[in-house]
């Protein structure tokens, strides 16, 4: 296990493009959690209900997209060049392939997600004091604050185990791509449609991104349809169900 650790850690690390996608995701994240702190201002007397916390990490919706990327090249690159062949004939334990995969993505995942992360409470911590907001201001030291933010890492490192799934199934760097895209948006444009209460709370419980980024509320969280860590538990069984689906085709399919 260790040589296909260090086998696919020496791929992914020389893909191209792999080092300038693991910075966009630390600066798209930064940036965009950033401006969006920056454009925030309250003029209402006790604050205007905006959660401190979430106006900072706003930039993991964007940088979400770039660790899907990530993780589907991470695969989909050696099925495009038929170079998963010769993955395979080296070593032909495939779920240690896909094992080992998994923990290099994650890995490569945490490291980003926490500089963006701790990126995005910094600027938020010196942009946001003055705007208006209600409550204590944000801190690491502050325990909703710090849940948030840790969340937020494991949030990007279950997207990224996510996409990792669906592209070892799907085999397309494209299709792959388009489907958690489209598991991620597609849900919350189906509450938008909802009229009925309860069928919106129960789509908001089941969709991977809205659930999963309940992790970040630190205000009003007795209104979310689930609690912090249960919504980051939705978005880890999404990932488990897509690795244990790649894991099946893995061996019912040829390379």
């Amino acid at each position: 296990m260790s040589r296909t650790l260090h086998a696919e850690w020496t791929k992914l690390r020389t893909a191209g493009g792999t080092g300038w996608l693991r910075l966009a995701v630390v600066v798209l994240t930064a940036a965009v959690g950033a401006a969006t702190a920056a454009s925030v201002t309250c003029h209402v007397a006790g604050g205007c209900g905006q959660d401190p916390a979430e106006l900072s990490l706003t930039g993991v919706y964007l940088g979400q997209a770039v660790v899907a990327i990530i993780a589907v090249l991470a695969i989909s690159g050696e099925y495009g060049a038929e170079m998963i062949r010769l993955t395979f004939a080296a070593m032909p334990r495939r779920f240690s392939v896909l094992a080992a995969k998994a923990a290099v993505v994650t890995g490569l995942v945490l490291v980003a997600g926490t500089v963006a992360s701790a990126g995005s409470v910094l600027a938020g911590q010196l942009i946001l004091p003055g705007h208006g907001l209600a409550g204590p201001p944000l801190s690491l030291g502050n325990g909703a604050d710090l849940r948030a933010a840790l969340g937020s890492v494991l949030y990007l490192a279950l997207i990224g185990l996510l996409a990792l799934g669906v592209a070892t199934t799907v085999r397309n760097s494209a299709a792959a791509i388009g489907i958690v895209l489209g598991l991620l948006f597609l849900f919350p444009l189906l509450t938008a449609t909802v009229s009925a209460g309860a069928w919106r709370r129960h789509l908001e419980q089941i969709a991977p991104m809205t659930a999963g980024l309940d992790v970040q509320a630190t205000a009003n969280i007795r209104a979310l349809p689930l609690t912090p860590w249960q919504g980051l538990g939705v978005l880890a069984a999404w990932a488990t169900g897509t690795l244990l689906l790649a894991g099946l085709t893995l061996q019912l399919r040829d390379a």
